[in-house]
């Protein structure tokens, strides 16, 4: 049976990965813990120690790890340059974000950074880029909706199901290395303004919403006013984001009722 390693197993995409992987292969997931128990294996992919022993018997690695450390955001490089030197030949998954060779922003150039690594290693490797998950701009929603005026950029995103990626994420690990596959994008580019009053609407919330416009200098905030951070012709999700949070607040009435408690 094919053995995968995937890293940042225990993440958003990582724990949905791991599961639908289990499946169809022998699963492993990188763990800086030692004592996390079966089906974990000890490495640091900051410092590189115990990369190696992890990677015994291995196929393929799903990588999925991220430090998303704003400050600091040649950690993913590092931990990316770790990995490739222990992994040998073996095949890697990278997952990244639509417009990282487009938008010059902190974050996205250290993804970028990171798929040169991998596009140059030797290695045999897959590439995926995806438009944001349902689950953060979800978050970005909830952060909002606590000002005292919820004020909300007139900003387009096309947010994608973590479900549908890792489903695509699977069949790219267990397949052979494609290179730079093409772009997967949510089924529909939504204006973060409606998706505020959604979900303001699930939590039960009258709240007025207050679009104004995304007017924030810098060459960041232009790329994403341009919209290089979608991928319309890619629209390849079927999950709405009303259909997520119908799933994650409507159906958890604890949820919406928390968020009313917080003046929803």
């Amino acid at each position: 049976m094919t053995r995968i390693l995937v890293t940042g197993g225990t993440g958003v995409l990582g724990g949905a990965l791991t599961a639908r992987l289990r499946e169809r292969a022998d699963v492993v997931v990188l763990s800086r813990s030692a004592h996390d128990g079966p089906g974990y294996a000890r490495g640091d992919l900051e410092t590189g120690e115990g990369l190696a022993d992890a990677l015994a018997d291995v196929d393929a690695v799903a990588h999925c790890a991220t430090a998303a450390d704003y400050r600091h955001p040649d950690r993913d490089v590092a931990a990316t340059r770790n990995l490739l030197a222990a992994a040998g030949d073996r095949h890697l998954v990278y997952i990244s974000i639509v417009g990282v060779d487009r938008i010059p922003f902190g974050y996205y150039r250290s993804k970028l950074a990171a798929e040169g690594l991998v596009e140059t290693s030797g290695a045999p490797w897959t590439i995926l880029r995806t438009t944001q998950f349902h689950d953060l701009v979800a978050t970005g929603l909830r952060l909002m909706s606590r000002l005292p005026a919820p004020l909300v950029p007139t900003l387009a995103v096309q947010p994608v199901d973590v479900g549908e990626v890792a489903d695509r994420m699977a069949t790219l690990v267990l397949g052979e290395p494609a290179g730079r596959v093409p772009d997967m994008g949510g089924p529909r580019v939504e204006r973060v303004p409606d998706l505020m009053r959604a979900y303001l609407g699930a939590v039960g919330s009258r709240r007025p919403t207050f679009a104004v416009p995304f007017l924030v200098p810098g060459a960041a905030a232009a790329a994403f006013r341009r919209g290089h951070h979608l991928a319309p012709a890619h629209a390849d999700g079927t999950r709405t984001f009303a259909d997520h949070l119908r799933t994650t607040v409507v159906a958890r009435g604890s949820v919406a009722a928390s968020d009313n408690r917080s003046d929803h």
